[in-house]
């Protein structure tokens, strides 16, 4: 499996919306990064850039907005870190009712609860999105 994979079988999955998502410049994800004072690990990165506009339901990770809108990045990390309490080393990508699928330093995803962070976990995005995203949805 790789994000090549896993990017194609999302574009296969595409839900067509009235208003579809558009993927993010290069300077905008330049920009999120800089409002969280964090450089996104590369994986990630090529997901904002490259399959961050795709619609499948059930779960809907954050995005690089521009105006920001209710999926957007910035507003979810930030708030997840001020006001849920999840550790500023785990970036929120997906919300979840209150609990947060989050990224690490390493790449990997941990899931964090309202109780705190969980067993939960997946060794990279392109894990995540497969297991979690596509086969869950």
């Amino acid at each position: 499996m790789s994000l090549d994979s896993v990017f194609k079988e999302l574009r296969e999955l595409n839900l067509q919306v009235p208003i579809p998502h558009r993927l993010p410049t290069e300077d905008e994800v330049a920009l999120a990064e800089q409002q969280l004072e964090i450089h996104f690990h590369p994986d990630y990165r090529r997901f904002l850039l490259e399959a961050s506009d795709v619609v499948v339901p059930t779960h809907e990770p954050a995005r690089v907005t521009i105006p920001p809108g209710r999926l957007h990045l910035v507003t979810i990390a930030k708030n997840a870190w001020t006001k849920m309490g999840v550790p500023k080393d785990l970036l929120p990508i997906c919300e979840d009712n209150a609990d947060y699928y989050c990224l690490n330093n390493t790449g990997e995803i941990v899931f964090w609860s309202h109780d705190g962070i969980s067993n939960e976990r997946w060794q990279d995005l392109e894990t995540w999105i497969k297991e979690v995203w596509i086969e869950k949805g």
